[in-house]
């Protein structure tokens, strides 16, 4: 029991000061719950707060009407609206009131996507920054796949996003699960979809050849629907948390070397997310029986440019009229450097991408060097030994 001085203090401050009661509490030394017991037996309730006036009252059933007719129509927006109307106030109190006045949107319903063992892959690309390749920086992207029923991951490596290597990507891939799934779910990446126009959906040329070859069905998803290849953005966002965090490598073929080891073993160790006492492993073991028979001849990885070259000239490797194909592994390339010397390199597969890099690299500046005392050589011609012009 309190004094009927401390009671009469209470309802004089709520009522009077519109104290609120964690502040009336303190300033009288009692409990929060002894100063709502007695404005309780006064017949108030005090959590309910009698709203105060506000200058917006006037033009909240404006800002109700504009919002039911644009729900997304941004607070900056009505902001304009309500001072050519004569709203006195600012933009931050208003931006309040329109977040708690704006219609929320009805929560999308999501069915949980179940497959069949051997039947669906999912299929990305995520970026990861840059890699050093000599004295240059080349943007670093990881392809993923991700077989849907056992999550089993696929991991390489490449130094760019472009077709070889999304190409070479499936294969590797392909070889590693020793089988084919029969559906493969692309996001709408150039390397899948070369156009699309709703429904209507034209392939790049390469996938479907690739398609045809180990006998599975590319299948886009739908535009902004991320939540229809789920599975794959999950296993980038896992790799990017377990694996290449603080990762250390010294170059594209030790990263490649790492991702390979990793999908192999802890990847491969984690809790299955359908029977969280069985491994992806044990799942993996189970749906390998049931993929698609691996061709025997993998399809052609390499990449391959053809141009025109004039006829009165030799082509030249490297130029931007010619004719000529990245090598199988092992074969002698030989590259024009200049009018009378010419280099000869082997393409090893052990030295991997930054060999090849570095190759095309020095084969460029011989045939700069080249092209520009060609150039001195035949001003020389054309004026003389004197320097007059002939």
């Amino acid at each position: 029991m309190i004094a009927k001085e401390k009671e009469a203090e209470i309802l004089r401050l709520y009522h009077g000061e519109k104290w609120p009661v964690g502040t009336i509490a303190g300033q009288l030394g009692l409990h929060h719950t002894t100063v709502q017991r007695v404005l309780g037996q006064a017949g108030v309730d005090p959590k309910v707060v009698a709203p105060r006036p506000s200058m917006v009252d006037p033009f909240v059933p404006f800002i109700v009407e504009q919002l039911g007719k644009y729900p997304s129509l941004r607070s900056s927006r009505l902001f304009v609206m309500l001072k050519e109307r004569g709203y006195p106030g600012g933009p931050d109190h208003l931006r309040r009131i329109i977040s708690r006045l704006r219609p929320k949107k009805p929560a999308e319903a999501f069915q949980r996507h179940r497959t069949l063992p051997g039947e669906q892959a999912q299929v990305d690309w995520a970026h990861f920054g840059k890699l050093p390749v000599g004295r240059a920086l080349r943007p670093l992207w990881a392809f993923v796949m991700v077989l849907s029923y056992s999550r089993r991951i696929f991991l390489r490596f490449f130094p760019g996003a472009a077709m070889p290597f999304f190409v070479r990507g499936h294969v590797e891939a392909f070889a590693e699960f020793d089988g084919v799934p029969r559906v493969l779910l692309f996001d709408n990446l150039k390397s899948a979809v070369v156009e699309r126009y709703g429904d209507a959906i034209r392939f790049h040329p390469m996938l479907l050849d690739l398609a045809a070859h180990y006998r599975f069905e590319p299948r886009p998803v739908a535009v902004a629907r991320g939540n229809e290849k789920g599975r794959v953005e999950r296993a980038i966002r896992y790799i990017r948390e377990a694996f290449f965090e603080a990762r250390i490598y010294a170059d594209l073929d030790d990263l490649n070397r790492q991702a390979t080891e990793w999908t192999s073993s802890a990847a491969l160790d984690r809790s299955w997310v359908e029977d969280r006492a069985r491994t992806v492993r044990q799942a993996f073991d189970d749906e390998r029986n049931v993929l698609l028979r691996h061709p025997d001849t993998p399809f052609p990885a390499h990449e391959r440019r053809v141009g025109r070259a004039p006829p009165d000239r030799e082509p030249r490797a490297g130029g931007r009229r010619d004719r000529r194909e990245v090598p199988p592994p092992d074969r002698e390339v030989a590259r024009r450097a200049g009018p009378a010397r010419k280099s000869t390199a082997a393409v090893s597969p052990t030295r991997g991408t930054e060999g090849l890099v570095d190759q095309c690299r020095a084969a460029r500046w011989g045939q700069a060097r080249g092209r520009r005392a060609g150039r001195r050589e035949r001003a020389r011609e054309g004026r003389g030994g004197d320097g007059v012009l002939r």
